[in-house]
């Protein structure tokens, strides 16, 4: 079997693009954990079934639309289309926000049914929901500065055809939390009625 060389900037790649995945799986190993506390404790007596805020399905629409416009701003930098980069990019971030805005709506909502994180009116589920969201807020907060910074570097022109990888690792993330955000959502949707 033949070996092949790699250059240094391949290699340099490959790490990167290794330790992003590293980084992804640690994150599905946390998520799998809560999740997995979720189901645990479902079995409690104190247990309090919630209906969750309308503007958390609301959201996963937000988001998707999100993945969406990413995608079409990695096609606009591989055709060389550094304007439709730009605005898709800008709009992918604008719609990241928006979905950050519609999470604490939700949240907003579930204080207005007196659910809270905390003593009373709070429950062990409220507890979890709130975690979960939280948590997941995170790193959707590390993805809105990956766009940023991403967003900057297509103004400024630093990507092009060949040289996207900036933009290929900041986007691999922000699908990886779309994608997490769906199936949070469709976990605490359907638990109730599989666990």
């Amino acid at each position: 079997m033949e070996e092949i060389e790699l250059t240094h900037d391949e290699k340099i790649a490959r790490s990167k693009k290794q330790m992003m995945w590293f980084g992804i799986v640690s994150l599905i190993m946390m998520f799998a954990g809560l999740t997995s506390a979720y189901v645990v404790s479902r079995g409690r007596k104190d247990w309090v079934e919630i209906e969750l805020p309308e503007e958390f399905f609301w959201s996963t629409g937000v988001i998707l639309l999100s993945s969406l416009t990413l995608f079409l701003a990695k096609k606009a930098i591989l055709n060389s289309n550094k304007k439709g980069a730009t605005i898709l990019t800008i709009i992918t971030f604008i719609l990241g926000s928006t979905f950050v805005f519609m999470q604490f709506a939700g949240f907003d909502s579930l204080v207005n049914e007196k659910i809270f994180l905390t003593g009373e009116g709070s429950s062990v589920n409220a507890s979890f929901i709130y975690v979960i969201v939280v948590a997941h807020l995170a790193h959707i907060a590390a993805g809105l500065i990956a766009l940023l910074v991403m967003t900057i570097r297509v103004l400024q022109g630093k990507y092009s055809p060949t040289k996207i990888l900036g933009f290929e690792l900041g986007a691999v993330f922000w699908h990886f939390v779309d994608v997490l955000w769906i199936y949070l959502l469709l976990f605490l949707v359907f638990a109730k009625d599989i666990f």
